[in-house]
């Protein structure tokens, strides 16, 4: 019960701080299960992207992210893995298929918040996408890959920040995209990327060296 309380506490001072919203959200009205595929400029981004959601399909979302670093400390562990359900990769496993967790989290039903970059950006423009997200598009072509471009977060909490500066984000929502069955790791990471980068603000600039 106290997890619940403080993810709600988690998601109602992120939109106090950012005054969050989101665009185009009536695509994320109907029922279905979704990888929310993002850009990632801060740590932020992905409580961010739940707090816009709905609240019947945010309570099956769970973003993914790096164990590393969310696994070390007791407080962070705890937020990550109690609080908001974070399916945790192994950056560094010797497993055949490292994005195991988030297949079995996407094989129970869960939606997924996914950061194909792999890494936090400047902001202004993507990174090389990693092939995660192709992987996870082949296995479960039932699952639609939702664009998503987060605005400004970098800005509101940069990197090595404790605490967030108030400042206004948005969240755009692209149209769901979906592996056609024949497209390469190229050729599918070069659409996603396509796709994401068209929901970027004109004024959307990088915040220079981090």
């Amino acid at each position: 019960m106290i997890e619940k309380q403080l993810k709600a506490l988690a998601l109602w001072a992120a939109r106090w701080i950012t005054t969050a919203h989101g665009h185009q959200p009536g695509k994320e009205s109907a029922a279905g299960q979704r990888i929310y595929c993002a850009n990632h400029t801060s740590h932020l981004d992905a409580v961010l992207l739940m707090a816009a959601l709905p609240h019947r399909l945010r309570q099956n979302t769970r973003p993914v992210a790096a164990a590393d670093y969310w696994r070390a400390g007791g407080f962070r562990k705890y937020l990550t893995e109690r609080v908001f359900r974070t399916v945790l990769i192994d950056r560094d496993s010797s497993d055949l298929n490292p994005l195991g967790p988030a297949f079995q989290a996407l094989r129970q039903g869960d939606s997924l918040i996914f950061f194909p970059e792999g890494t936090r950006g400047c902001g202004g423009s993507l990174q090389p996408l990693k092939p995660g997200i192709y992987f996870l598009a082949r296995a479960f072509p039932q699952v639609q890959i939702v664009p998503v471009w987060i605005r400004n977060a970098s800005r509101v909490l940069p990197k090595r920040a404790v605490f967030p500066v108030p400042g206004t984000c948005a969240l755009h929502f692209g149209a769901p995209l979906s592996w056609d069955g024949q497209e390469d790791a190229a050729a599918f990471l070069s659409r996603v990327r396509i796709t994401m980068e068209s929901l970027r603000q004109p004024n959307d600039r990088p915040n220079g060296p981090r």
